[in-house]
């Protein structure tokens, strides 16, 4: 086995892996050898979506099978005939596309961002008890989640409500077009918020609340269960890329499932983190949990695994909020720097950093960012400093709910562009959240994620090549009782305006 994880062609172990994701700014591929190791270039197709004021964000289907295509295309014609063992796909959640009986997009693809159901879910909130809806399907009433965005369609565009035959996410989608196969993976399907978390299976009372009937839904399929192709479409495939052939194609996994298991959390030991522009902290646990704390999402990802965690709104967003409200390029680096690393001090501000609402562990969507504790004395980066610590206890409020149902974890992987724009965090989260912070600098840890599902049936006895990983930050125990404190009036802050 090679030492290095990054590998060309000629040291990679069969089976191979053809990954592919589809984000929110581009699609991707890479293949992956038997170890997880990457194998020659990845290729990036850059799109966009298409947003407005009136909460419109949507991307044409269609345009995403073309790229995915044309991915496919570039990798398999670096193989040069080396066979492909399986694909493996993942895509952003809570997407959905409506087609009609031929298979015919009825609508564009509506993202995880589009708003426009914002009166149908509270309707929604009305009719339904929200505690007892995240018991059952493990999420809460929200604009991302097909209930809402099923009533707000068929309220808006009874046309083609009329003439729809299914409702599919992205995903769905694209494998029914190159495979002919009409599936859902189970986190996917999880991830619209209409699945009952203890059965792995369409919850149906929730589907027909929607305003839909369960046969308008694509069967659901686990993590170990491959896509059966027809012949006819097998030969198609066959005849477009030959080194496909013999592929398995498996379906459609979540870019939060694969984010975790990409960072090396793919068990209740280990909390994966993720820093982007947005954030979240994930556990994959065995055993689901009878009850869960009001704050945490719990998707089932497969018959015998779920993701349990939270998510905020704001990470790398605040952080870009702060650099240019506070001239953060007028401070040099290495003052900047120093003030982070310092030891934390009772005159920084405290941040409750909700500039674009709040998703866990409160679910207000309605709160904003809140800053207290700003005198005339106050210094741009002393403010900075506030941010940052805002957001890492933000991440110990889904922390602590975390810990009461999963086992406690040994450690916590941590990947996302913040990591490396402002490593400082890091180490601010490791005290905020008592628990060890280690950076994984590897890149594209989605895409490897995706990989390794598929790599669990293909090949589930080769050992897998662990990821490049930065230094461990361990929390300073003689910062306790500044982060509880802290803490503490995050808490009562954020019960005096938004709870």
């Amino acid at each position: 086995m090679a030492s290095d994880f990054d590998i060309e062609l000629k040291d990679a172990v069969p089976p191979l892996v053809l990954a592919l994701d589809v984000g929110s700014t581009a699609s991707r591929g890479m293949i992956y050898d038997a170890h997880g190791r990457p194998v020659g270039k990845r290729v990036k197709v850059p799109h966009s979506f298409t947003v407005a004021s009136d909460g419109t964000s949507e991307i044409d289907p269609d345009q995403i099978v073309e790229e995915i295509g044309t991915i496919v295309d570039r990798l398999t014609a670096a193989l040069e005939g080396t066979p492909v063992a399986g694909v493996a796909l993942d895509t952003f959640a809570s997407s959905l596309v409506v087609i009609d009986g031929d298979g015919a997009p009825l609508t564009p693809c509506f993202t995880y961002a589009d708003g426009r159901c914002a009166d149908q879910v509270v309707e929604l909130r009305e009719e339904l008890s929200e505690e007892a809806l995240q018991q059952r399907t493990g999420t809460r009433v929200h604009s991302s989640y097909w209930p809402a965005r099923l009533r707000w369609l068929a309220q808006e565009q009874p046309e083609v409500f009329a003439q729809a035959a299914t409702f599919l996410s992205l995903g769905d989608y694209l494998q029914l077009a190159l495979t002919g196969t009409l599936a859902t993976g189970t986190s996917t399907a999880s991830w619209t918020g209409m699945v009952d978390r203890h059965t792995a299976q369409w919850y149906v009372e929730l589907v027909e609340i929607a305003g839909i009937s369960p046969d308008q839904l694509p069967p659901i399929r686990h993590l170990d269960e491959p896509l059966e192709i027809e012949p006819e479409w097998a030969s198609k495939i066959a005849k477009r890329w030959p080194c496909l052939q013999d592929a398995k194609w498996f379906a459609t996994v979540t870019d939060g499932l694969a984010a975790n298991v990409g960072l090396g959390a793919h068990d209740e030991t280990t909390i994966g983190a993720s820093c982007a522009t947005s954030g979240a902290l994930r556990v994959l646990v065995r055993e689901m949990p009878e009850e869960l704390p009001p704050g945490l999402w719990c998707y089932r990802v497969s018959h015998d695994r779920a993701l349990l965690g939270g998510a905020l709104n704001d990470v790398g967003r605040a952080l870009a909020w702060a650099d240019v409200t506070l001239a953060v390029d007028q401070i040099e680096p290495e003052d900047l720097s120093a003030v982070l690393t310092a030891e934390p001090h009772e005159t920084t501000p405290l941040v409750l950093p909700f500039f674009t609402g709040e998703r866990s562990t409160g679910w207000a969507a309605g709160a904003r960012a809140v800053v207290i504790g700003v005198g005339a004395g106050s210094a741009p980066a002393e403010v900075y400093r506030g941010v940052v610590e805002g957001i890492a206890l933000s991440y110990a409020r889904i922390a602590r709910q975390l810990r009461e149902v999963a086992p406690q974890p040994e450690k916590l992987y941590c990947g996302g562009s913040v990591t490396s724009d402002v490593p400082e965090l890091l180490q601010v989260m490791a005290d905020a959240m008592r628990t060890s912070v280690t950076p994984i600098t590897m890149r594209r840890s989605t895409l490897h994620g995706t990989a390794l599902l598929a790599l669990e049936t293909l090949a589930p006895d080769v050992r897998r090549a662990k990821p490049v990983r930065g230094q461990t930050l361990t929390p300073d125990y003689s910062r306790r009782p500044y982060y509880t404190e802290r803490f503490a009036r995050f808490e009562g802050v954020y019960e005096a305006l938004f709870a």
